[in-house]
């Protein structure tokens, strides 16, 4: 049987703008690869600078919320009171001896109690300023009145001597001479 050609149909004939035509051939792309890169580089730009102002942030190098500033408060001070209703333990915290004696007795001379005025050695012999101690604050007053009694000290909150200042039912104050009290630094 003589072979014969099968029938031409529009496939079979290629257009002279050679454009693609079939179900098989994909569509021509035409500006796809332009906006892709468009995108990627746009992409590229933002990773960047998220990473560049992460680290800025992460390093503290750059502020996102501004701290805010601490506002100073004025506490007035608390006025000096001389009491002599609280016991006082007097420690000297120096080489010098009878130094604790000494201030025991300007404690006893500006009114306190003998009774309620002790004296005795420190455990150290290298305090460096002498400081009034108080473990409630409500006692910084009568601290104060203390420290001006003895002619100045510091005046600090602490629980340190709290084995010194008592249950809390009796007002207690602990003065621990510094080595400013001794006659070296005096003169």
């Amino acid at each position: 049987m003589p072979k014969t050609a099968p029938p031409q149909d529009r496939f079979d004939e290629l257009p002279v703008d050679n454009s693609r035509i079939g179900a098989h051939r994909a569509e021509n792309p035409r500006m796809r690869g332009g906006v892709i890169f468009l995108w990627s580089a746009v992409a590229t730009v933002a990773l960047v600078a998220i990473g560049i102002f992460g680290t800025l942030i992460a390093t503290g190098r750059i502020t996102v919320f501004p701290t805010p500033s601490a506002t100073a408060v004025v506490v007035p001070p608390v006025a000096a009171v001389v009491d002599p209703s609280y016991e006082v333990t007097v420690l000297n915290a120096t080489p010098q001896s009878g130094l604790g004696r000494q201030l025991g007795d300007v404690i006893v001379a500006a009114g306190w109690n003998a009774a309620d005025v002790t004296a005795g050695e420190a455990g150290s012999d290298d305090f460096a300023t002498t400081t009034v101690f108080y473990a409630d604050p409500a006692d910084e007053g009568a601290a104060r009145g203390l420290a001006q009694v003895v002619g100045g000290a510091e005046v600090a909150l602490t629980d340190a001597y709290a084995d010194l200042l008592g249950d809390g039912t009796t007002k207690q104050l602990v003065l621990v001479i510094g080595l400013d009290r001794t006659t070296d630094a005096a003169g």
